[in-house]
Order: structure tokens, then sequence, then C-alpha cells
């Protein structure tokens, strides 16, 4: 059967690098979060994404991916979340988290459907990783979408 939709391939390193300095961010933002919000629900989002974002983390560095330093566009706008207003600070947060988890989503989404083609015998542990992340990463869309609406 052919499948006349174009599939981005994505590889396991480019899935690895692309979730790591994401999960860095959302972390450092999760826990400005957690301190800076008196909205019970954006609190109760930062926390779970604050253990999302550990836990990705954690899993994979003991899988050897590289953790980069921060880069100054994610010191920027941590600086920006931490000067902003709480009004401010949830709809950026909010916005940020969506935009961020949308992409997670995507990436996941591609590396796991380029296995069409190839075989994850050597990358079963990115495999399953990205498989549950794909779950928290589109349950955290529609998280992000319904505290937003309700901002």
């Amino acid at each position: 059967m052919s499948n006349t939709a174009t599939v981005a391939v994505v590889t396991e390193t480019q899935f690895r690098n692309g979730v790591m300095p994401r999960a860095q961010l959302s972390q450092a933002a999760s826990e400005i979060a957690v301190k800076k919000t008196g909205n019970p629900d954006v609190r109760q989002f930062a926390e779970w994404e604050l253990m999302e974002a550990t836990t990705v983390i954690q899993v994979l560095k003991d899988l050897n991916t590289p953790a980069p330093a921060i880069s100054s566009d994610a010191k920027a706008f941590l600086a920006k979340l931490e000067s902003m207003s709480e009004a401010e600070f949830n709809a950026e947060y909010m916005q940020a988290e969506l935009s961020n988890h949308e992409f997670l989503r995507d990436l996941a989404q591609d590396y796991i459907d380029g296995f069409e083609d190839r075989s994850p015998v050597d990358e079963q542990e990115i495999w399953h990783v990205s498989n549950l992340a794909l779950f928290a990463f589109t349950e955290h869309v529609g998280l992000c979408k319904k505290i937003k609406s309700q901002l």
C-alpha cells in the first residue's frame, strides 16, 4: 500500500535533541509558574509539567542524551516570565506550553511514523520513550487549550 502523504522522517538523534532543550526550558518555566501563579488550574498544570519535564530530562540523560546549556533566547524568555504580572504571566506561560507541546507532539509522531520503513530494533529504548511521551505531549496540548480558554 502506497502512502501519498509525505512523512517527515525524524531520526533518533533529532528526536533526542529536539526534546531535551524544550524539556529543560519547560522545567525552568514551570518552576517559575509554581511560585508565581495563584490560578489553581495554571498551578496544577505547572506541577504536572514540572514532573513531566523532570522525568523526561532524567530518562534522556540516563540514555546518554546530552543536556545542552540553556540558550540565550531561553534565558531571555525566563527573565520575561519573571518580570510579568500574574495575569500576563498566566497567559504567556500557557501559550508557551501549548506551542511547546504541539511541537513535541508532532516531533514524537514524526519519529514514530518514520518506522514504517525502518526497524526500531537498535532504538528500542527511545522508541518506547517516544510512544509514552506522545501520550503526555498530546494530553498537555489539550490541557493547555482548556486552561487558556478559561483565562
